[in-house]
């Protein structure tokens, strides 16, 4: 394995750290500012948004830059952000900080997918990617409980601190052991990358990331509230069990790469159709606290499988020029965590209950499946009638 991969999948480690600890410390931060929880929110929020910005945006703007020059340089900015969050005096400098932070995310994630690729054989490209996203996953398993305690400790800034070390060790890392890519002959235009979303395969693949993500967020966002209220878990067993779903994304992950090397449509259409079954055995037997850890466990697997493949098969489709399309799928996800989180507030505010968005979960996740099966069976007929296409033009 490429030792290169492990300074990416470290730099991703911190970026998911940045993202989802603040999630356990929002009392701590909104105390420290004196604000409510749900104004202390927004720096969730506001990333979540940012991300989705810069994903776009700056992506756009490196594609003719070397990658690993810029992968260096959103490491940087990422750095910055979080230095800038920990000195933060007062509320609005803190969501300043996360903004910063945030733009370096989408675009690291998609310019990174690429060099992930790029270090491998092409028919072991979804599995690098898995490595990569393993610094995601294991930011859930074992970064956030460890911030979150940290934080509770040491003060909410403490955990920023060390976040931002990681960084710099990741710094470190990406210009010591990833190759120079992208060389100026190779160079592709703005013009070149936009190419790529005139495949209506790159936009199926969006579309399913967007649905498929929705689903499963739409789920996970109020499952502290499933869990207490509906499973019976005391307050003090969530972190552990949101450890357990951790896990489950991780050991997903390796899977969905591993299987998405051989097939990537066939594992994305069995991963998708496994979490619409999951999420609607979940909601059914969310009453019985042995069918929510397994259901839990389970729905980070399947959902998180998915990751790999779809990132892979957004860049295949792009063809050559896969920058801005791997970014705009990682915008995606983030597309989808919020239109997840918004429809499963429906549910929850029109009085419906806390299983309610586990049920819209498998309702958003079974049109995503819908969508990967049409995107599936116009690529088969693409791919029979390219042959023919290809006899008729030499004759």
């Amino acid at each position: 394995m490429p030792l290169g991969l492990i300074a990416l999948a470290l730099g991703a480690f911190g970026i998911g750290l940045t993202e989802f600890v603040i999630m356990g410390l929002l009392p701590e931060v909104a105390a420290d500012f004196g604000v409510s929880e749900a104004a202390a929110g927004w720096l969730i929020s506001g990333y979540a948004l940012s991300v989705v910005v810069g994903a776009l945006v700056l992506t756009a703007a490196t594609t003719q830059l070397p990658r690993k020059p810029v992968l260096l340089s959103l490491v940087v900015l990422f750095i910055i952000g979080n230095v800038i969050t920990a000195l933060a005096d007062d509320y609005g400098v803190a969501m300043i900080g996360r903004i910063v932070a945030a733009l370096s995310h989408g675009a690291f994630f998609g310019i990174g997918s690429v060099v992930a690729a790029s270090l491998v054989a092409p028919e072991k490209k979804a599995g690098a990617i898995a490595i990569m996203f393993t610094g995601l996953t294991a930011a859930n398993v074992f970064g956030v409980p460890f911030g979150t305690f940290l934080g509770q400790s040491f003060g909410w800034r403490s955990t920023f601190w060390v976040i931002s070390a990681i960084g710099v060790l990741a710094f470190v890392g990406i210009a010591a052991l990833v190759p120079k890519l992208h060389s100026p002959e190779e160079k592709v235009s703005i013009r070149g990358e936009l190419a790529a979303f005139r495949s209506g395969q790159v936009w199926l693949s969006l579309i399913v990331t967007v649905l498929g993500f929705g689903g499963m967020f739409g789920a996970f966002t109020y499952i502290a509230y499933t869990l207490t209220e509906v499973s019976g878990f005391a307050a003090g067993a969530v972190p552990w069990l949101l450890v357990l779903f951790g896990a489950g994304l991780v050991i997903g992950n390796w899977l969905g790469g591993r299987f998405a090397d051989r097939s990537i449509d066939g594992t994305l259409l069995v991963f998708i159709g496994a979490l619409v079954v999951i999420l609607a055995l979940f909601a059914l037997f969310a009453t019985s606290g042995i069918a929510t850890i397994i259901g839990l466990f389970l729905m980070g697997g399947f959902g998180f499988g998915t990751v790999p493949g779809l990132q892979a098969r957004t860049m295949n489709y792009a063809g050559d020029a896969p920058t801005l399309a791997s970014g705009a799928n990682i915008g995606a996800f983030n597309v989808g965590n919020a239109l997840g989180a918004w429809a499963g507030g429906l549910g929850i505010a029109a009085g419906l209950g806390y299983t309610s968005p586990i049920w819209i979960g498998a309702i958003i996740t079974a049109a995503a499946l819908l969508v990967m099966a049409i995107a599936a069976a116009s690529a088969r007929r693409e791919t029979a009638t390219q042959p023919l296409a290809d006899t008729v033009a030499a004759n």
